[in-house]
């Protein structure tokens, strides 16, 4: 009657509410995602979708096949996961999606250990700022910076990582607090707590510049342009750094792991969790 592969695009639009952001979530281009949306709706000869200029809405009738088609995608991924959860153990591709700062200054630092021990696993580490759905396998192991929420994971605190104020030893100002300026993030992460808490050290005194990630601030504390905020795994192990004593109070991330419960048996999950 239709072609499944047909579907897959029209639930990705549906999803991403542009056609351009489905091509993005597959990995095709623009032209394809239209195509494959065309010929679903020509298939089932109903519209499914209104494209307005800068988006997709979905139709009645769309709305009722995109309910139908989101539990047949779950089903689908259920099926991944036990499929992946019985390959043999110790076997297989393992992906692991963790915050930026931890991926690069923790993780990739580990790789090469783990390959010794388990060397018919391929290790992939994702470093990403945003959520991953396990259920959708977008990875396989997620490490968070605050307590999972989803009822279908599996989740473990793995720790603490504190934070505190570090300025380069040659900055000039570091054993001048009235005059101390800060390093903090760009507007688009106004809301995170990290932020909040420098903003609320930092009081009245400036912000000389805006960085994106903890170790791009990391690198510009370095130069002396002024104090960041930073794990104090980082800080502290960096001699071209000083951790300056503030008033204020401290700060900390919990590091949270998580699993989807269906591969928490998954002995190639098991040996990297």
């Amino acid at each position: 009657m239709f072609d499944w592969e047909d579907l897959r695009h029209f639930l990705a639009v549906a999803q991403a509410g542009t056609l351009s952001g489905a091509a993005r979530r597959l990995k095709v281009d623009h032209a394809t995602v239209s195509r494959r949306l065309t010929a679903l709706e020509t298939a089932l000869q109903m519209r499914l979708i209104d494209r307005l200029p800068r988006s997709c809405r979905l139709t009645l009738m769309g709305e009722q096949i995109f309910e139908l088609t989101s539990q047949m995608e779950a089903s689908a991924f259920a099926i991944e996961r036990a499929v992946h959860a019985a390959h043999s153990p110790f076997i297989g591709k393992v992906t692991v999606s963790a915050p930026p700062v931890l991926a690069t200054n923790f993780f990739a630092k580990q790789v090469l250990t783990f390959h010794r021990q388990h060397p018919d696993i391929q290790l992939s580490i994702s470093s990403q700022a945003q959520q991953v759905s396990l259920s959708r396998r977008e990875a396989d192991i997620a490490v968070r910076l605050s307590r999972p929420t989803e009822a279908s994971s599996v989740t473990r605190r793995l720790g603490i990582m504190p934070f505190a104020l570090y300025a380069s030893r040659d900055y000039a100002y570091r054993h001048q607090p009235a005059t101390w300026e800060f390093i903090a993030y760009d507007a688009q992460y106004a809301d995170m707590p990290h932020q909040h808490w420098l903003l609320a050290v930092a009081g009245s005194r400036p912000i000389v510049c805006e960085v994106s990630d903890i170790t791009s601030q990391h690198v510009a504390a370095r130069t002396g342009i002024g104090v960041a905020g930073l794990p104090c795994f980082l800080g502290d192990t960096d001699p071209a750094l000083e951790r300056l004593p503030f008033d204020g109070d401290a700060f900390s991330r919990e590091i949270w792991l998580v699993v989807h419960a269906d591969l928490k048996h998954s002995a190639s999950i098991v040996s990297v969790s």
